[in-house]
């Protein structure tokens, strides 16, 4: 078919032009969200939907006589902040399944040495067996270790791959307890249930923040945009009658910059409370932002319509 072609040429050259190392980086990212698409073609894919979204935004500019660099900038920024959020969300709800999944896969692991298996043999039989995405990244260390690299340099760069604390630190004990010959599998077992405890407190924190959470995303997403949007209203209306000064004019563009600091701000806050880190934040402000300023815009340039002004 032409999109198929058209996305393997588009490709194929972005494969010759873009720098390797950023594309592998990519693909890493693409393969953390559980996205196992090539880095180069869903580039591909993402410059095809620019140019229909320009075209299409330009028609649209032209029938509604809107800016057309204003048409431009959406058409660019719509669906490049989709797929972050896209990916953000894919890779979080990756990472917690691997999570979840964890205790379970430490206690079928405790299981099968207690049988008598060796601790390589009982990882490749997990490989063949298991689903998820964990036991796909364990499939992922089994050949690695087959192809020469050690148990400790696979689990941790497994560890690294996955960016998950918990994994982390249960690979530690379980490498420092197979080098120095203690029980195993009880101390696996032991290490499951530890997690098992840690995953019931996390889900109880969770539920306990979530009022104030929910009272955070309504008032960035909606009360704050909307009750800015209508000091543009007000402003407008008053120097339509002839009566708005200095402050009604530079009133709108003061409410969009700070409503950008808040809702970057509210989207920080919101990660704060949930994990108790701050790096968390950047996926929580950008949709925030997003959702604030489509608000925000609405009801600054059709509010005053919607009101009978």
């Amino acid at each position: 078919m032409f999109i198929e072609d058209l996305i393997i040429k588009l490709s194929n050259m972005l494969e010759n032009r873009i720098n390797q190392n950023l594309l592998i980086r990519f693909q890493e990212h693409l393969l953390n969200a559980g996205i196992f698409t090539l880095a180069s073609q869903l580039l591909s894919i993402i410059l095809i939907v620019y140019f229909l979204f320009i075209v299409l935004f330009a028609l649209a500019s032209l029938i509604l006589s809107i800016d057309i660099l204003l048409s431009i900038i959406l058409a660019i920024a719509i669906p490049t902040v989709a797929f972050i959020l896209v990916l953000f969300v894919k890779t979080e709800r990756r990472a917690s399944e691997i999570d979840n999944s964890i205790p379970d896969f430490l206690r079928q692991l405790s299981s099968m040495l207690k049988v008598g298996l060796s601790l390589e043999n009982a990882l490749v039989d997990m490989s063949n067996h298991g689903k998820g995405p964990l036991y796909d990244e364990l499939r992922r260390v089994v050949v690695e270790i087959r192809m020469g690299k050690s148990l400790d340099e696979s689990f941790n760069k497994m560890a690294i791959r996955l960016n998950s604390k918990d994994l982390e630190r249960s690979f530690k004990i379980i490498l420092n307890a197979h080098k120095s010959g203690g029980s195993l599998s009880d101390i696996i077992l032991d290490v499951s249930d530890d997690l098992r405890a840690m995953l019931i407190l996390k889900r109880e924190r969770k539920a306990s923040v979530m009022m104030s959470i929910m009272f955070l995303i309504i008032a960035s997403t909606f009360a704050a945009p909307f009750a800015l949007g209508m000091v543009g209203v007000y402003s407008s209306f008053m120097i339509e009658l002839g009566k708005g000064g200095a402050i009604c004019e530079v009133a709108p563009l003061a409410a969009e910059i700070y409503l950008i600091i808040h809702s970057i701000l509210a989207g920080f806050l919101i990660a704060l409370i949930m994990y108790g880190d701050l790096r968390k934040g950047l996926r929580y402000s950008i949709p925030i932002t997003v959702s604030a300023f489509s608000v925000f815009y609405i009801i600054n340039n059709f509010g005053a319509s919607f009101l009978g002004f």
